[in-house]
């Protein structure tokens, strides 16, 4: 009895999950309610309140689930011991650019974070952990970086630090105005070579040598 009451706790919160992601992406985050995530998911709002504390809580929970697919091969190139730093991160991002564009859970996902959430007052929370998820990222890369020069993978006097705002800020530019103007360019297509674009920067650009 435990065991089918936690697999139906499981099923709610998917449930409202996915009702969430179609309101959000629909409607923006501003202008859905959870009133109107519990009509769509067919749950009350005490229900939600049970697995959520709040529309922020619901919308990280969200991008989490973006995450998961990509989580070994960020380990693998954050790793002291991985043989091939670049070559997993350059894994990573090929994939990634694959998952936003042919993945249309991912493509709404990511369309909502970029186009349809607006950091109100109600979403301060988000807001703040954006911010926090943003340096914690920008450290990720940075050990990869670190990583991949003590391989010899990129040059020994890289700016590690300034390197990992910039290669995030390109991912993070690049999937946004695709998002955005898909039509403009391709990125599934030509994945291989905007990453490579990329690492090129950190290879090659005079302006981020320490």
């Amino acid at each position: 009895m435990v065991r089918r009451t936690k697999e139906e706790a499981q099923e709610t919160r998917s449930q409202i999950l996915d009702a969430a992601e179609h309101a959000f992406y629909e409607r923006g985050v501003a202008r859905t309610t959870l009133a109107d995530i519990a009509s769509l998911a067919g749950v009350t709002r005490g229900a939600i309140y049970w697995h959520f504390s709040n529309k922020s809580d619901l919308l990280q929970a969200l991008l989490d689930t973006l995450h998961e697919p990509l989580d070994d091969l960020a380990r693998a190139s954050e790793s002291e011991d991985e043989l091939d730093p670049l070559g997993c991160m350059r894994k990573l991002l090929i994939r990634l650019y694959h998952q936003v564009a042919l993945d249309p859970k991912t493509r709404r996902i990511n369309e909502i974070l970029f186009h349809k959430c607006e950091f109100t007052d109600e979403m301060c929370d988000m807001r703040r952990q954006r911010q926090t998820h943003t340096l914690e990222c920008n450290l990720r890369i940075g050990l990869t970086l670190r990583n991949a020069v003590h391989r010899g993978q990129l040059p020994e006097n890289l700016d590690t630090a300034r390197g990992a705002v910039c290669i995030h800020a390109y991912i993070h530019g690049l999937i946004g105005q695709w998002l955005l103007v898909p039509d403009s360019f391709q990125l599934h297509q030509d994945a291989e070579r905007w990453v490579d674009a990329g690492l090129d920067m950190l290879r090659l650009s005079p302006s981020l040598r320490n």
